[in-house]
């Protein structure tokens, strides 16, 4: 931990306009007086000022809420496309990267862009505090924080899906006060969900909140800020897969504040997100422009999400319809969303790879995609200035010449376990680290 890091300075907004301090650890609005949203970040820096890159993505931190800076994190980085770009005839492809590669100065050992929301998570939590952070995930938010925690002492507790525990791989072995505990075959990202909520009913354990967490999001709006600052202006779109659509969210407010620096336009980007067929809930509600998602049944869903290669796209519970979530985004900066198949997403990785010269995750081949899909459909222009977000790639090149661990789970849960039951093994798991 870097001893010289000056915390920054913010308050917190309310989406009625309304402004409050930051009491360690505030996810909503004190007291729910108004209507509930998304609490937003508001900084006293208007204007960003870029660190250099030996503060990893702490070099954005004056748009960060951390009053702290922990060691090892590495920034998405921003280039323009030379191999893709000339492959689909557009002049201004920009490719930002969040993942492993050297050439480019990207160096996330977890070669996802989950890392930027676990160390901004990580900065912002109270180091005097006994709680024990719970975190529920897909596959790459969980080997973030696990890599992030480990390295920082930070006491992590991990909700899986046990069929996504092949995405919990390291480099290193992750110490014992982070723990990993899963729901069943069969489950998904949902019943991880429920069963993290379970665990924070109980002592001793605290919410990293979601999308909820203005550090999350502002965190993962680091992606825009590398594009932005980088491109010199605002681009016209944004290309991202999603699951939750929080990453998107985090670029519309990191694009509001960019407006309001003065120096990159005023213009807000289209967001132009996609998902994997067949699992499609927030693709349905906007063609619909539905604010709630449709009704799906919790067993076809689950089958759904079985059916696609991008598991961490299998959210069925997104901030999509929540006051200044991603419905609200969309609708304020226009955009679409997108889908492509396993078999659309596995040929524009193989593209990618070939025209760019790096492997790249399966959600970030979603979104390559569906760019392919726009240039052929003339949906996007060959002038027009286009950010893609790969959100994770350079995994085959890390992984070379290494021996990769998998984190093993502590406990496996059945869906919708009894509180009780949860409460043992907790009580069981953080008997030694629990204060």
């Amino acid at each position: 931990m870097v001893n010289n890091f000056k915390p920054t300075e913010y308050t917190l907004q309310a989406n009625s306009g309304k402004q409050f301090p930051d009491l360690g650890w505030t996810l909503e609005v004190p007291g729910r007086s108004e209507c509930g949203g998304l609490v937003r970040a508001v900084y006293q820096k208007k204007q960003l000022d870029v660190k250099d890159t030996s503060y990893g993505v702490f070099r954005f931190a004056d748009w960060l809420p951390v009053h702290k800076m922990l060691e090892g994190s590495s920034a998405p980085v921003t280039f323009k496309s030379v191999g893709l770009a000339k492959h689909l005839d557009l002049d201004n492809l920009y490719i930002t990267f969040s993942g492993y590669w050297p050439e480019k100065g990207a160096f996330m050992r977890t070669c996802s862009f989950k890392e930027t929301e676990a160390f901004a998570v990580g900065g912002r939590l109270d180091g005097n505090s006994n709680k024990i952070l719970v975190v529920a995930s897909a596959g790459n938010t969980a080997r973030a924080f696990a890599r992030v925690c480990s390295d920082n002492n930070i006491p992590l507790l991990l909700c899986v899906p046990e069929d996504n525990i092949d995405a919990l791989w390291f480099d290193e072995p992750i110490k014992d006060h982070v723990k990993l505990v899963v729901t069943r075959k069969g489950s998904d990202y949902f019943d991880a969900i429920h069963l993290s909520n379970l665990t924070c009913l109980l002592d001793g354990f605290i919410a990293e909140g979601g999308a909820k967490n203005v550090a999350r999001r502002d965190g993962m709006g680091t992606t825009t800020l590398s594009a932005v600052t980088e491109i010199g202006r605002i681009p016209d779109y944004y290309f991202q897969a999603v699951g939750s659509g929080t990453g998107a969210i985090a670029a519309w407010e990191a694009n509001l504040r960019l407006i309001e620096d003065g120096r990159f336009g005023n213009n807000k980007m289209k967001l132009m997100v996609s998902q994997n067929a067949p699992f499609l809930p927030i693709h349905d509600a906007w063609k619909k422009r539905k604010r709630h998602l449709l009704p799906l049944d919790d067993d076809l869903a689950r089958k759904q999400v079985e059916e696609i290669d991008a598991k961490v796209l299998s959210n069925r519970k997104p901030p999509y319809a929540i006051i200044g979530g991603l419905y609200d985004a969309m609708c304020d900066a226009g955009g679409d969303v997108l889908v492509a198949t396993n078999k659309e997403a596995a040929l524009a990785s193989l593209v990618f790879e070939e025209t760019e010269g790096n492997d790249i995750h399966s959600a970030s081949a979603v979104a390559v995609a569906t760019l392919i899909e726009a240039v052929k459909n003339g949906v996007v222009n060959k002038k027009d200035c286009i950010m893609l977000n790969i959100t994770g790639g350079g995994e085959k090149r890390f992984k070379q010449d290494k021996e990769v661990l998998y984190l093993k789970p502590h406990h496996v849960f059945d869906i919708n376990p009894p509180l009780e039951d949860v409460k043992v093994v907790m009580d069981s798991l953080f008997k030694l680290s629990m204060v």
